[in-house]
């Protein structure tokens, strides 16, 4: 069994045909599919099901697909490592994120970046939840991700901040003049919600930091995306949480931001299956270099006393 063998079996499996992986891999359909019959003689089975149109996978198939993933992602990602041993004057980073974080962070970090390192040529790979994010970066996608702290990680951890969760209103509301608001003066209010709401103890963060509050969040409308959530907000449609540097992005001014009280904060890292070297120990300076203030020791949510949610 070979990795080039996987990486055959993979292409034949996504684009479910011999002849059209053949040509993606510029080889000959005959030479694929000896290596294909190579690969099921090693493991003792058949791995594909021949179709009159196409190929799927057998159940074999389907349990040695993960694996075989695995296997050609961290060899790409071993050989970045290596080449980044080098030095961060060449090759490529696969960064990992959840989408505010890509959207409110990064932008400014990847500007800076290619400023000093123009010659290193950056992936961004974005997810809804910490989880997909975690998961997908424990299977070798990319080389560092940059979310909130992840539980139990058994690679490295670099705190570099803390994200601080705001509530939106329009111009026009009620505690337009105020700066901090508490939950029980809230239980009244709709709430638009987004499909990358944090989950803590099962349940979506409102519903329990709600809860906790002695009411059940009356929701308004459900979006996909943060920023479509607080322009939403702004627009008068309801109350909306976001991470406070995704809402001057989403809308510029044209909204009030309260702080809860007490107020909610999570601390954010960079984090990576091994101990990262070269480029992407580069990128892991910058980015503490460019967040403003030192990360907070202590729990997510630290106003809450709640500890970090499983998803963002």
């Amino acid at each position: 069994m070979s990795l080039r063998q996987m990486e055959y079996f993979l292409t034949v499996v996504e684009e479910a045909s011999f002849t059209r992986a053949a040509e993606l891999l510029h080889v000959s359909q005959p030479a694929l599919s000896h290596q294909i019959k190579a690969l099921e003689r090693s493991v003792g089975g058949a791995l594909l099901e021949r179709l009159p149109r196409g190929v799927r996978l057998t159940p074999m198939g389907r349990a040695f697909r993960p694996h075989a993933e695995l296997a050609v992602r961290s060899a790409a990602q071993a050989r970045r490592a290596a080449r980044a041993t080098t030095g961060a004057e060449g090759g490529e980073l696969h960064v990992a994120a959840v989408h505010s974080v890509a959207v409110g962070i990064l932008p400014d970090v990847f500007a800076r970046w290619r400023a000093a390192h123009p010659n290193v040529l950056l992936h961004l790979h974005e997810y809804a939840t910490t989880e997909a994010l975690e998961e997908e970066v424990e299977r070798g996608t990319a080389d560092l991700a940059v979310g909130p702290v992840p539980a139990d990680w058994a690679g490295t951890v670099v705190p570099f901040g803390q994200e601080e969760i705001v509530l939106v209103v329009p111009f026009d509301d009620r505690f337009a003049n105020r700066t901090t608001v508490t939950l029980p003066e809230l239980a009244d209010r709709p709430w638009v919600r987004c499909a990358m709401e944090p989950v803590f103890e099962g349940q979506r963060f409102l519903d329990w930091v709600c809860g906790r509050a002695g009411f059940s969040p009356r929701t308004a409308v459900r979006t996909e995306h943060t920023s479509t959530a607080v322009r939403m907000a702004a627009a008068g449609v309801g109350v909306c949480t976001a991470p406070s540097y995704i809402v001057r992005g989403a809308v510029g001014e044209d909204c009030v931001v309260l702080t809860p009280d007490p107020p909610w904060k999570r601390t954010l890292s960079v984090f990576s299956r091994v101990p990262p070297t070269g480029a992407a120990e580069a990128f892991v300076d910058l980015v503490r270099a460019t967040w403003p203030g030192e990360a907070a020791p202590g729990p997510a949510y630290d106003g809450c006393a709640v500890p970090e949610p499983a998803a963002g």
